[in-house]
């Protein structure tokens, strides 16, 4: 990545021990300059004692312990407010640290931020995009969202609810970030809305998602009812000119 160190790549963890190493090895294969910040929320696994053994050994990972489980989109502000206090960071990315989202793919990242976006998204839902490992109803629960969350807030983006993502500084700056108060899927909904609304260029690349191999799936009912409601809260805000 022509970017190098000016990248900082954020993935949040709860119980990825068994992931983190290969998930390193396989960002530094294909951007070896970037920075990777670890956002543990105090895994019972030990993921958080192995993020520190390994960021020891190498500058380029640096760690972030979290008291609990505070959610996804708490450990992204968090994240994203620390890197956007250090002027060496212009890129940032959001990756899941279960080997769903392939480093392959950052070059096309690159590419796209190279040629103006302000923010990329990684999408299943255009050509060459797709999904490796899920069943019937996991695809209908993640198209049904994607297409119900278009459709109320009028967008034309295809993948809504991807968490892998590159955000330029000045996108992230314009974002009011202690205002986003989603987690989970629709935490990434509000964060494109947002942008959207603000004017910022938004572009999708085609990735190939991959279930997890390794841990239990994050996803719940809880959070598929939130990003539910939020998309209702979006338009309205949007309506009253609170966006």
């Amino acid at each position: 990545m022509s970017e190098g160190d000016r990248s900082l790549i954020v993935t949040p963890t709860f119980n990825e021990r068994d992931n983190l190493a290969s998930f390193l090895e396989g960002v530094f294969r294909w951007a070896p300059k970037a920075h990777v910040l670890v956002v543990d929320d105090n895994s019972p696994d030990g993921t958080g004692q192995l993020a520190d053994e390994l960021a020891a050994r190498d500058p380029r990972v640096r760690v972030m312990h979290r008291p609990g489980k505070l959610g996804l989109g708490s450990a992204y502000r968090e994240a994203f407010a620390k890197g956007l206090a250090d002027p060496q960071y212009e890129f940032f990315y959001e990756m899941d640290t279960d080997l769903s989202h392939d480093p392959q793919y950052l070059p096309q990242f690159e590419r796209a931020l190279d040629a103006g976006a302000d923010l990329v998204i990684g999408s299943r839902n255009i050509p060459g995009g797709g999904v490796d490992g899920w069943g019937v109803g996991r695809h209908v629960l993640s198209k049904g969202g994607s297409l119900y969350s278009r459709t109320i807030l009028g967008l034309g983006v295809r993948d809504l609810t991807s968490g892998y993502k590159a955000f330029r500084r000045r996108a992230l700056e314009a974002i009011d970030l202690p205002n986003v108060r989603s987690e989970g899927y629709s935490f990434q909904i509000e964060m494109t809305f947002r942008l959207l609304r603000k004017g910022f260029k938004v572009a999708e690349v085609p990735i190939v998602f991959v279930d997890r191999r390794q841990g239990a799936s994050k996803m719940s009912r809880k959070i598929f009812a939130e990003a539910v409601g939020v998309v209702w809260k979006l338009r309205l805000d949007a309506l009253r000119g609170r966006l």
